[in-house]
């Protein structure tokens, strides 16, 4: 599947309609509709995405369930994923490194790495924590294309430029302050504080 077609955008809500399939769908057919309205994504824009990457469902049945499964675990790259390296082997760093999940939908994160690799555990599991170092090399040795920063605020912008120096093309930040890069990298920026807080926000107005 060329994958150069499809709009970042699309490309962003694949692991939603594969998720929400997964968890949903037991039938042997699915439709655009119970996926949009499922989501609350709009009809038209579901139908779309899942043209571009599996072609037009039957009228009035919609897509064999297994058929499209298959299309979107291709497009997200599930067979082959893509490898990503933590760093900042702290807590969060570590849960993060620990948790297999990642692989069903693309993702395979490979090791971390550390200004006290040499002082907490060397390892979490069967995977790594490695001395910063030893990054660079790393990354380009197993074609490292995500970096997740997982350092304190202080130090996440320089850490994103290291992660750039080193080839990385997308970076997942949940450091507690924005990170910038190049236009041609991807950047999420994720605040756990935030986010817990409109969560409690929208909690209390209910």
């Amino acid at each position: 599947m060329d994958k150069s077609n499809i709009s970042r955008a699309t490309l962003g809500r694949l692991p939603d309609y594969l998720q929400f399939i997964r968890d949903n769908i037991t039938g042997e057919t699915v439709s655009a509709t119970a996926i949009a309205r499922g989501l609350s994504l709009g009809e038209v824009q579901v139908r779309k995405d899942l043209n571009m990457i599996c072609g037009a469902g039957r009228p009035k049945i919609g897509y064999r369930t297994s058929v499209l499964t298959q299309a979107l675990e291709t497009a997200l790259g599930t067979e082959h994923p893509a490898s990503a390296v933590i760093v900042g082997a702290g807590k969060l760093g570590r849960a993060l490194l620990a948790f297999d999940g990642f692989t069903a939908y693309g993702v395979s994160i490979i090791a971390a790495f550390d200004t006290r690799a040499k002082e907490i555990d060397g390892s979490c599991g069967e995977k790594r924590i490695y001395p910063m170092e030893e990054l660079k090399e790393y990354c380009q040795a197993h074609d490292v294309s995500i970096g997740i920063i997982t350092v304190p605020a202080v130090a996440a912008q320089s850490v994103c430029d290291m992660l750039a120096g080193c080839g990385i093309t997308s970076i997942w930040n949940f450091a507690p302050c924005k990170v910038s890069a190049a236009d041609n990298m991807t950047v999420k920026n994720e605040n756990l504080a935030l986010s817990l807080a409109h969560l409690y926000m929208t909690e209390k107005k209910a």
